[in-house]
């Protein structure tokens, strides 16, 4: 009797594979491909969805009742004082020789709007950390952004008496300890004496000056 030779052998053990696949996937036994187990990963993975990004704004400074401030206009030639007071305000400009002018008006909410003569204006805002925007005053504007003034810095002026007659002075203190200023008399315009800021006092014609520190509250003078 002669054995099945080798074709036939493997013949049937290809047979047997395939009847043991069929029975498994009759089952519901039979396992995913690699391939298969891969694609469905890939699926899940592009359908999960990152949780969107939070930002916040920081926040914004606090807009104080009273507060005071002092500095050079941007590029320089000239300084600029700002006083608030529960919703009034002053400012004063000026360059030390000839150019000044007082400024005042209501403000709300940390927006500045001030007028002063000769159509001198200001435009601009502050908060805790400066005083911002444009002057403009003898047909020139100037940006500024100033920090915060604290005593002796701020804004002062006196009316002495010159020759006998009415003067005016306005002095800025800045943050630094210097100061600009003119004295107005009826000869014109010329740079104010020097101020002693933490005695609020100077000499004027001869005649020792106190001078009055500046508030906004202080908005109905003549300036």
């Amino acid at each position: 009797m002669k054995h099945p030779g080798p074709l036939l052998t493997l013949l049937a053990g290809a047979l047997l594979a395939v009847g043991i696949s069929i029975a498994d996937l009759a089952a519901g036994t039979g396992a995913p491909s690699v391939a298969g187990a891969a694609s469905a990963v890939g699926a899940a993975s592009t359908t999960t969805t990152a949780p969107p990004a939070t930002t916040s704004e920081p926040p914004k400074p606090e807009v104080p009742a009273r507060a005071d401030f002092a500095g050079k206009v941007t590029g320089g030639g000239a300084s600029i004082a700002v006083s608030a007071r529960d919703g009034h305000a002053i400012a004063y400009v000026c360059d030390g020789k000839r150019l000044e002018a007082w400024l005042q008006g209501v403000t709300v909410g940390g927006k500045l709007d001030l007028k002063g003569a000769s159509d001198a204006g200001l435009t601009g805002s502050f908060d805790a950390t400066s005083a911002t925007g444009t002057v403009t005053a003898a047909g020139k504007t100037y940006r500024f952004t100033v920090p915060p003034a604290k005593k002796p810095a701020g804004l002062y002026r006196a009316a002495p008496k010159v020759k006998g007659k009415a003067a005016k002075v306005g002095w800025i203190v800045q943050p630094d300890g210097s100061q600009v200023g003119i004295l107005t008399t009826e000869e014109g315009p010329a740079a104010a004496p020097p101020l002693d800021p933490d005695a609020a006092t100077t000499t004027v014609d001869g005649a020792p000056v106190t001078a009055e520190a500046i508030s906004g509250l202080a908005g109905t003078g003549d300036f």
